[in-house]
Parts: structure tokens; sequence; C-alpha cells
């Protein structure tokens, strides 16, 4: 299959592409810059310039295109202004590779993250938060999902909060900037709050596994542990930077102070069960060791 990837030179994209080649597909990758394009070259995939707000480019990589995997988003979270500007850019991208693949039966794989449930992990059938700071990603993917009736085989994989690999990547990665820079390892709140995690490596199996076989409108949680506390998070990013570690206010960390003050543990169980997924990669815990000082 030759599937056309957004987002494929990131931490995730990378280790998607090298499981797609492995499996035997082809793959074309959106890319940014010339930097961008000489990771995608030597990963394996064939370049196709452009960003998510160019979508006459993102149409013609659908129309060579025998499945699409939509990883890409801006990652800005420096303010409110500057995610809500990047939810908005993600929001017409995937609008118009869905649009683009209406009637043709072709797989379409996007990605959420998630959702938050009150007392306890949440489900692949648990609906998706379409409120708060990131509800419009939510929006966006809800939207690809009913194109399930109009012709697409799409399909979300729903990503923890920590996607990692050696040691880097996710929430996790970026209390190991906000730590950095500010000389403490710090969380918000008592710390007793628990994120979801799963090694990239994992995680591209199960975006195969989406693109090969998931039911059109069918969502899959790619968590391999269930949920680690952020005091233990902490404790390791402080321990291997040489830091202090305390709790801090959740203003401390930016717009997306609120999000890492809560407790959102996540099962894969379905996920497991029905596509035969099994994470064998370290845990994020253990990855955390790769931390360099």
């Amino acid at each position: 299959m030759r599937v056309f990837i957004t987002g494929a030179t990131g931490l995730i994209g990378l280790a998607v592409t090298a499981e797609l080649l492995s499996a035997g597909h082809t793959a074309t990758a959106l890319t940014r810059s010339d930097a961008s394009a000489a990771r995608a070259t030597a990963a394996g995939a064939e370049p196709l310039r452009g960003g998510l707000a160019d979508l006459e480019v993102l149409r013609a990589g659908v129309e060579q295109a025998d499945g699409v995997i939509h990883l890409a988003f801006s990652n800005d979270f420096s303010s409110s202004e500057a995610l809500a500007r990047g939810i908005a850019e993600e929001s017409a991208a995937l609008a118009t590779l869905g649009e683009s693949l209406i009637g043709t039966g072709k797989p379409l794989v996007t990605v959420s993250g998630t959702p938050h449930v009150v007392g306890r992990a949440s489900t692949e059938d648990d609906p998706l938060p379409t409120d708060g700071l990131v509800g419009g990603r939510s929006v966006s993917v809800t939207r690809a999902l009913e194109l399930a009736s109009r012709g697409v085989r799409s399909s979300a994989v729903r990503l923890p909060r920590t996607v990692h690999n050696q040691g880097e990547g996710g929430f996790a990665g970026l209390l190991t900037q906000f730590a950095r820079q500010s000389a403490i390892a710090g969380y918000p709140g008592d710390g007793a709050q628990r994120w979801p995690a799963v090694h990239a490596l994992d995680a591209a199996v199960l975006f195969r596994l989406a693109l090969e076989e998931a039911p059109a409108g069918s969502s899959w949680h790619a968590v391999a542990d269930e949920g680690d506390t952020v005091r233990d998070i902490v404790a390791v990013i402080g321990r291997r930077l040489g830091l202090p570690v305390r709790s801090l206010p959740a203003e401390n960390f930016g717009p997306l102070g609120p999000v890492f003050a809560t407790d959102q543990p996540a099962s894969a169980s379905r996920t497991r069960a029905e596509l035969g997924w099994e994470p064998t990669r370290p845990s994020l815990l253990a990855d955390l060791e790769n931390i360099q000082a």
C-alpha cells in the first residue's frame, strides 16, 4: 500500500514510517523544509513539499495514495492563541484529507488524545471531549470518523499524554524541558494525577494495524502504561538532571497547566483484544532513564 503521511518526520512519524516500510508498504511524506525532506528521504519515504496549510498539496498527496495517516500538528503550546491557530490549521487540513477520500473506501487514520473520564481509566468507547482547550481537535477527529458513512475507512488512534522514545517526547518531555529551563523538576498539584504512556515504536505498530485492518469509524487506544503518577515521572526527571523535585502552581506550566493537573489514566483492553496489538517496548519510567543531564 502506498501511504501518504503528514507529520512523518517527527518522533512518532519516523517510527510509523519505519514500521510501514518494514511491513512492505511505501510512504510519501509531507515535508515543510529541506531538513525535513532530508529526514524523510533518509527514512526511506518520498518527500512531498508542503505544510498543513497547503491544501492543494494535501489533495495531491491523497490522489497518489492507497491510504493516509495524519500525524502532523504545530505543537506550539507557547500560548492559548498559538494553540488555537494550530488547531484551526489542523482542522482544515484533516477536512481536506477526508473530503479527498470520500467514496474511495481507502483508509484514513488520524490521531487524537485519550479522553479524560472522572474516576476511572478511559476506554475506546468513551467519546472525545469537544470542549476545553483542545476540544477543537476532537471535533475534527469526530468529523473524520463520521466519513465512514461516505465511503472512507476512517479510524482514530488515540495517543496517551506521553509517546516516548529514548527519554524524549510527549508531556513527560515537556516536563523535562520545563525542568531544564527553571532548574526545578516541577509537577502541578500533589503529583498523584496519572498519565498514560506508550513507546513510539509500539504506537507505530498500532498505526499500521489500523491502516491495514481497522473498521470504518473505529477508535483505538495506543496505551501501554495505563497511568504513571506525575510525581513518579518527575522524580526520574529530577534525578537524571540532578535537580530538586517539588510541586509548582499549575500556571507555571503555561496553557497546558490545567491539563497537566488532571488525572487521566486510560485502558487499551479492547485494542489489544480486537487488533491483537501487544506493546513490547520499555515503559515510560524505564525509558526516562535515558535522559541526559
